[in-house]
């Protein structure tokens, strides 16, 4: 059965039953406090978000999710799908996010992808059949899997902070990969999600700076 983490209570409740798990997290804890929740808007709206804001400053994804929900409103997969591109365009969207945008609007209007019942899927299944949409790559799909759809397995073993949080709080030589990051976290099955919220709580109390982007979306 797969876990959810809709509120912070479930959050809370998978971080205990971590601690237990694996008493390594324990100094990691005593150090991170006991993390916040994140959650975004779920559906096209959440994913078309984490797109928009792949590799822009925190500032300019805004501004442009702005125009965009602005110009679109409600914000529909369908309006998106029959938009010109010129349209978009203006609105300060790239070639390349208009192509993974319209594409995505086209699987689920022709009814080939739900993005809800993945989060009732197994993690890894869930994160395959995101990254095997156009322009959507792991890191996009694990930030999606966690903070839009409240997946509690979610790992996100390419972002960079939880990397270096786990690094540091496993006492590593050196940093681990995206590759090496899978059977790092093993341990923490099948609440890999909650313990991502934990080292992304780490990392913001040792460097003392966000390591997520809860607004925006942030690098693929």
């Amino acid at each position: 059965m797969t876990l959810h983490l809709n509120t912070q209570a479930d959050l809370e409740e998978a971080i205990h039953a971590l601690l237990r798990q694996d008493p390594r997290l324990k100094p990691v804890f005593g150090i991170a406090g006991m993390p916040a929740l994140r959650r975004r808007e779920p559906g096209y709206a959440g994913l078309a978000a984490i797109v928009c804001g792949q590799q822009l400053s925190t500032a300019s994804a805004a501004a442009i999710w702005a125009r965009l929900t602005a110009a679109f409103d409600p914000f529909h997969h369908e309006a998106l799908r029959k938009a010109r591109a010129d349209r978009l365009g203006r609105l300060g969207l790239s070639a390349a996010k208009i192509k993974t945008l319209k594409s995505l609007a086209r699987e689920i209007a022709a009814e080939r992808l739900n993005l809800d019942v993945l989060a009732n899927e197994d993690a890894d299944a869930a994160h395959n059949t995101l990254t095997a949409l156009h322009g959507i790559g792991p890191w996009t799909a694990d930030v999606y899997l966690l903070f839009c759809l409240g997946h509690g397995d979610a790992w996100p073993a390419g972002d960079l902070a939880v990397q270096e949080a786990v690094k540091i709080g496993l006492g590593l030589k050196t940093r681990p990969t995206a590759k090496q990051m899978a059977p790092l976290a093993e341990p923490w099955r099948p609440m890999r999600g909650a313990a991502a919220h934990l080292w992304w709580s780490y990392y913001r109390a040792i460097k003392k700076r966000e390591g997520v982007i809860g607004v925006k979306g942030g690098r693929q």
